[in-house]
């Protein structure tokens, strides 16, 4: 899919681009060939995979390799600035060097994103807010000091620095949204990918039938940021929770390939590099008429979309249903050994340390990365409910109460640290 073609002219009967009609001694003082890829399908490919990569490689880092949340945002940050400056001092687009840009700021928009909801306690419906108007803001300034958002008119610095800002903002805004609607329907990954999808083909056929394309192309960059993280979840996740099982290892080493692969075919082909000066970006075949139409439908498409959020939210969430609207067992105190005596070991072991681990995750400030492990914990113990309920009914219900209170805690909307750690430091002291 395109959205801004039509600024670009293609020249009569080639079915190519001219190059630049201005020799590089000709152009104005301050002007640059333009820093960034043509908006063709290989954009959008390359962009979704850049954006599941740095979901999965981030989460791979911050989780599987204990680093936690805080280091783990501090890391990337001093990336992005290093990445940001090699984008900035190159001469012209360099798709390798503007990919690996796009898929730093991925990670570190969603990681600040992930600070604000984990460690500080942010609502999602205050930081999307949040994040959409300093987008509105940046976008507001941009325009007003350069009178296009066109990505066919970065040639200067200012417009460099305004777009990489935009893309850093969309991203945190793309993972606030994103997560917001997990919290407000209780989908899985897998179904969660179907409604930015379905939004984005919904742009698509409005870009088709005359909407601004400026304003398409925006919309559609902020809605690839939680098509992408929904993507790479259902593909990194445990099947117990509707995901495929690859594992955040995995599923980074397979788009890390995709995207090198592709970042290689486009270096040899050029078929993403703008060859022709564009410095205000203004399209040339633009309808006003039919644009203010399908902003009407933008507006429909919106409102739909909206609806079907409120009423999933109305829906009874299985999870919710489960941890929240089940009465605990009623189950008098029972001793630590009473509790695990009639099990394995081994078992008991098993759930001990992904407590501990979920408590350690907890106690960092990563809380994206305790309600993760806890998941294992859940889906450990329901694994072994066939064979452990028999042995001890009584010790099965107790330590299923306990685990239950886990649960509810670390999931909750707006989670407590110190309800975490009570109830977690409670069921280690149960398992022994």
């Amino acid at each position: 899919m395109t959205y801004e073609t039509s600024e670009s002219p293609i020249a009569p009967g080639t079915g190519a681009r001219p190059r630049d009609p201005q020799p590089a001694e000709g152009r104005s003082a301050g002007q640059l060939l333009n820093k960034v890829p043509e908006v063709t399908i290989w954009f959008w490919i390359i962009k979704i995979l850049c954006t599941t990569v740095g979901e999965s490689f981030a989460d791979w880092i911050n989780m599987n390799l204990g680093v936690g949340l805080i280091s783990t945002a501090l890391i990337f940050s001093g990336a992005l600035a290093a990445v940001l400056a090699w984008q900035l001092s190159a001469k012209r687009y360099i798709p390798f060097v503007y990919w690996l840009t796009v898929v730093v700021v991925s990670v570190t928009g969603t990681l600040y994103t992930d600070i604000l909801t984990d460690s500080q306690g942010v609502p999602l419906a205050l930081s999307s807010s949040v994040f959409a108007g300093v987008l509105a803001v940046v976008f507001g300034i941009w325009y007003a000091r350069e009178r296009t958002l066109s990505v066919h008119s970065i040639t200067t610095r200012p417009r460099e620095l305004f777009y990489w800002l935009a893309v850093l903002v969309t991203f945190a805004l793309g993972t606030a949204t994103g997560d917001w609607t997990l919290e407000l329907t209780g989908w899985t990954a897998g179904v969660s990918v179907l409604l930015p999808l379905g939004l984005i083909a919904a742009i698509v056929l409005g870009r088709r039938l005359g909407a601004n394309a400026v304003l398409s192309f925006w919309l559609a960059y902020i809605l690839t940021r939680p098509l992408g993280a929904n993507l790479g979840d259902w593909l990194g996740s445990p099947s117990g929770d509707g995901g495929l099982g690859l594992g955040t290892a995995l599923t980074s080493v397979i788009f890390l390939a995709a995207i090198l692969a592709t970042v290689v075919y486009l270096t040899r082909s050029r078929s993403d590099v703008i060859e022709t000066q564009d410095p205000t970006g203004t399209p040339r075949a633009s309808n006003p008429a039919r644009e203010r139409i399908m902003l009407a439908y933008y507006v429909v498409v919106a409102v739909a979309g909206a609806a079907l959020l409120v009423w999933a939210n109305q829906q009874p969430h299985a999870a919710a249903a489960g941890e929240e609207d089940t009465p605990a067992p009623v189950t008098g105190h029972i001793t630590p050994q009473e509790a695990t005596s009639p099990f394995p070991p081994a078992e008991i072991a098993k759930f001990r340390t992904i407590a501990a681990d979920t408590l350690a995750k907890v106690d960092s400030g990563d809380q994206r990365a305790a309600t993760r492990r806890v998941t294992d914990l859940e889906t450990a113990w329901d694994d072994d409910q066939s064979s452990l309920e028999p042995k001890s009914e009584k010790a099965w219900s107790f330590l299923d109460g306990e685990i239950d209170e886990v649960l509810k805690a670390v999931r909750a909307p707006h989670p407590d640290k110190a309800t975490e750690v009570d109830a977690l430091n409670t069921l280690l002291t149960s398992l022994g």
